[in-house]
């Protein structure tokens, strides 16, 4: 939009994408999983930029995605655009074992069957933006808690990282097949709480791997379903294995580091230890 590209965004809420309404975005508003809704909005794009929503409360987290993947396949197909961009995941090249990455693995192979696209699939690293999630417990608690084990290097992303490349990739398209994003460097979720625990003024703060029961239980209370946990689950098992952390493929280091990223969680603890004390006055 700052570059004065015209932009159509695809979401179910047009007040939550008021603000680029604001700046000058067109607007398609409806059901990413209407292959007929999705072409029109893609229509007359030259490039197109997708991925699968992650519907965490889904009984069946891998039908749900093969209903957004298919449709988005479908609507690529009715509507001629060429230049796709598809937010994929480092683990995509693996058929099974890796949880809610194999719905992108699938989707990957959905579009590569696709005649006549110029597709690149971006295979970012983990979202360092997940970690903001345990804020809350870090306030309550003291400690960062997950799945994970803590001392497997892990490539991480910082989103804003991916968008920088997606808008290079839709504007002036250079990389094709797959591209593998990720920080500087990896780090291991001991080396996060470390990195994060100074952010918030806690040095000692350190990581402990959750059981399976206490990470369920969480997951549960947080909304997902039974099937989603076992899907996160699956996930975390795979990222704690030290082989599954090499990636396949072209590889672009983005500048972002968990360093920089730091000041976002200190901003989300603030507000975690408000609300905790809130809860104990």
């Amino acid at each position: 939009l700052d570059q004065g590209q015209p932009i159509r965004v695809i979401g179910r809420n047009a007040a939550a994408l008021a603000a680029l309404r604001q700046r000058g975005a067109e607007l398609a508003i409806g059901d990413a999983q209407d292959a007929r809704f999705l072409a029109q909005a893609f229509a007359g794009a030259s490039a197109a930029y997708v991925m699968i929503p992650t519907a965490y409360d889904a009984p069946d987290l891998r039908h749900s995605q093969a209903r957004f993947g298919a449709a988005i396949a479908a609507a690529i197909a009715q509507s001629g655009v060429r230049r796709v961009v598809n937010l994929s995941s480092m683990g995509a090249e693996l058929p099974r074992g890796t949880g809610p990455i194999v719905g992108l693995h699938e989707q990957e192979a959905r579009l590569d069957a696709l005649p006549g696209l110029d597709l690149l699939h971006v295979r970012r690293g983990y979202f360092m933006e997940n970690h903001l999630q345990a804020a809350e417990a870090v306030a309550a608690l003291g400690v960062y808690a997950s799945l994970e084990r803590s001392d497997v290097p892990v490539p991480m992303i910082a989103a804003r990282d991916i968008a920088a490349v997606v808008v290079r990739e839709l504007v002036q398209p250079e990389a094709r097949g797959v591209l593998h994003l990720h920080a500087p460097r990896h780090y291991t979720f001991q080396q996060v709480a470390a990195v994060l625990g100074r952010a918030i003024d806690r040095p000692g703060l350190s990581h402990a791997q959750a059981t399976s029961a206490q990470a369920r239980a969480a997951m549960l209370q947080a909304g997902m379903s039974g099937d989603a946990a076992e899907q996160m689950e699956e996930m975390a098992h795979w990222l704690s294995a030290m082989e599954r952390t090499r990636l396949s493929g072209p590889v672009e280091v983005t500048p972002t580091t968990l360093e920089d990223f730091a000041p976002r969680f200190r901003d989300a603890y603030k507000t975690a230890t408000l609300v905790e004390a809130s809860r104990s006055s």
